[in-house]
C-alpha cells in the first residue's frame, strides 16, 4: 500500500535507500554557484566533499585536533606561566621555531610533554613515506 500525503490525494515520497531526512545548509552565494556548476549535481557534490573530508588523506583534520590537544595541555600545565600566550600564538601560526624556543623555557617535564604532542601534530600532516 502506498503512503498517503497529509492531504490524502497523492502518495508521499519515500526516502531513497541510504537517504536520510533533509537538513538545511547555509552557504554563501559563491558556494551555491560552485555546487550548481558540478556535473554530478548539488547533492552528489556535497556527498563527495564530505567523503573526501572524512578520509582526511593529508591528515589536516587529525593535525588540527592534535594541535588543539597540545593547546589544552599547555593551558592546563602552563596557562598561568610565562610566555604561555606567546607560545600559543606561535603554535597556531605554525611558527614552530619560535614555539620550540618559548616552550623550552618552561620546566623540562612540561616542555617535553608539550613538544611531544606538537611533534605528533606536525607529523600528522606529513605522514612517513610508505615502502613499495
Amino acid at each position: 500500500m502506498a503512503a498517503q500525503s497529509l492531504s490524502g490525494t497523492a502518495p508521499a515520497l519515500q526516502p531513497q535507500t541510504g537517504a536520510t531526512l533533509s537538513r538545511h545548509v547555509a552557504l554563501l552565494p559563491r558556494h551555491w554557484q560552485w555546487l550548481s556548476e558540478q556535473p554530478c549535481g548539488v547533492n552528489a557534490a556535497l556527498r563527495r566533499l564530505v567523503q573526501e573530508a572524512r578520509r582526511d588523506v593529508q591528515g589536516r583534520y587529525r593535525a588540527r585536533q592534535l594541535k588543539e590537544d597540545c593547546y589544552f595541555l599547555m593551558r592546563d600545565m602552563a596557562g598561568d606561566g610565562p610566555l604561555f600566550e606567546e607560545a600559543s600564538r606561535a603554535l597556531f601560526a605554525d611558527d614552530m621555531a619560535r614555539f620550540h624556543a618559548l616552550v623550552r623555557r618552561w620546566p623540562a617535564h612540561v616542555a617535553d610533554a608539550v613538544l611531544a604532542l606538537a611533534a605528533q601534530a606536525a607529523s600528522a600532516t606529513n605522514p612517513p613515506a610508505r615502502g613499495r
